[in-house]
């Protein structure tokens, strides 16, 4: 798991943070959650809301991963995707 998270993998990043949270390292839990919301994870951010309401997360670092979150949507958007969207909604 850690060797996948090492690798960039959003998913291994969001494991990480519910192992952490389970067992109480807070800390580290938003870390990770943190990076796998600003490569796009949308499990994570719903977290990270979830921490801040709880008190772990920082209003500026919630805006953050939610701008880096955007931010790596908007890198997988193109022409290319939308029009094999609408090609295979069809």
């Amino acid at each position: 798991l850690e060797e996948a998270a090492i690798g960039g993998h959003p998913d291994a990043r969001y494991n990480l943070a519910c192992y952490e949270g389970r067992n109480r390292r807070h800390d580290r839990a938003v870390k990770y959650l943190i990076i796998a919301a600003t490569q796009g994870d949308d499990d994570s951010i719903k977290a990270l809301m979830d921490a801040y309401k709880g008190g772990f997360v920082s209003k500026e670092n919630l805006a953050a991963a939610l701008r880096g979150q955007k931010a790596a949507v908007d890198e997988t958007k193109s022409p290319q995707r939308d029009a094999a969207e609408k090609a295979f909604a069809s």
